[in-house]
């Protein structure tokens, strides 16, 4: 193993329960424990713990802290109550993607900023650089962070809190106790199921983590690798940072322009992710079946009569609609649901078409 790797709170337990481990932004990080697909159908059908104690967290505060936002960010800040939850963009000039992030209102003059492990170095610079006048902190390293997802989840947390779970609403967010732990509940996720993220102190993280495991053995919980997180998030068509978006991806090509709001007033990036807005993308991100049981992979060219229209940002099997499914940026006049293509597999054209997504119905407690 690659000793230079960082490691969760919860590494330990991890390989304990047999996980294999592999290495994700330079994390060491469990891949699977059971198998991908038990993982996956678990998720759906019951609920599961996934460990995503790597991902990073900023602090921003002080009469500044919202401008500062406003500027980096496409979304709209302002609009946030306190205890509420934002999905944004952090653009660069150019349009292209710096990441994605959640936004937490945490007061009045506080938030919170949810960004991708890989990315969280670069962020940080990204940030700190650009924002004069708020006080930043990055907490990654002092914050755990336990996602409980499926339709069991609610259950599974309201009998440990002591706060009332069951009155969070999608997007939002609370604070109390969870199995005596002090948490930030937050009903938000990657999966397409009901659930919560659940933000506790780093060393607590393990505590809470094994609390979970024990009162959730009647609700059918298990731990639950980076595969089938993967896949669950595909079949919802979630976009994954490095794979579906980029530095090269514009907004309105890939299908976010909703999280864009121009009228908020000047932030970084809006003229050129407005001018793909008003011209109309070259290229869109697209659902893709295949027709037969061929998968298609991250990169794998899309073809249309033999000539390269697009190129595929990530596939799978998708357990839940049992499809070979993936997404794929493919020219803007291929881009219509029923379009027949073909993804090139190992020099041979398989048969696909453009489907309607996402491909597995959101089921998402709004």
């Amino acid at each position: 193993m690659n000793t230079s790797l960082k490691r969760t709170p919860l590494h330990a337990a991890h390989v304990k329960a047999g996980a294999r481990m592999v290495e994700f932004g330079g994390w060491d990080m469990p891949v699977q424990y059971t198998g991908i697909i038990e993982e996956h159908r678990r998720v759906r059908r019951a609920v599961g713990l996934f460990d995503v104690s790597h991902m990073g967290e900023f602090e921003v505060e002080g009469p500044a802290a919202l401008a500062a936002l406003q500027t980096l960010t496409t979304n709209d800040v302002a609009a946030l109550e306190i205890g509420q939850v934002q999905y944004s963009l952090l653009p660069y000039p150019h349009g292209g993607l710096v990441d994605d992030l959640t936004v937490y209102r945490l007061a009045a003059d506080r938030f919170m900023v949810t960004v991708n492990a890989s990315n969280t170095d670069k962020d940080w610079e990204w940030v700190t650089q650009r924002a004069s006048g708020a006080r930043w902190r990055n907490v990654s390293s002092e914050t755990g962070l336990i996602a409980v997802q499926g339709p069991r989840a609610e259950e599974l947390v309201a009998g440990l809190a002591d706060v009332d779970v069951r009155a969070i609403a999608y997007y939002h967010f609370a604070r109390g106790k969870v199995a005596g732990v002090a948490t930030l509940i937050s009903r938000t996720g990657y999966t397409g199921e009901d659930g919560f993220e659940l933000y506790v102190p780093w060393n607590d993280t393990e505590r809470l983590w094994n609390a979970l495991l024990d009162a959730g053995r009647r609700a059918d919980v298990g731990p639950i690798g980076l595969g089938a997180r993967d896949t669950l998030r595909l079949e919802m068509r979630y976009a994954l940072y490095g794979n579906d978006i980029d530095e090269t991806t514009n907004p309105i090509e890939a299908a976010l322009g909703w999280v864009v709001k121009p009228a908020k007033g000047d932030f970084v990036g809006k003229d050129a992710i407005e001018r793909v807005r008003t011209d109309g993308p070259k290229r869109k991100l697209v659902g893709i079946e295949m027709a037969d049981r061929s998968v298609a992979r991250h990169g794998y060219p899309v073809l249309r009569e033999g000539r390269r229209v697009g190129i595929v940002t990530s596939g799978t099997y998708g357990p839940s609609v049992e499809k070979s499914i993936a997404m794929a940026y493919v020219e803007t006049p291929l881009a219509a649901v029923g379009t027949e293509v073909e993804v090139e597999i190992r020099g041979q054209g398989r048969p696909a078409r453009v489907v309607k997504t996402p491909f597995h119905p959101s089921r998402v407690k709004k």
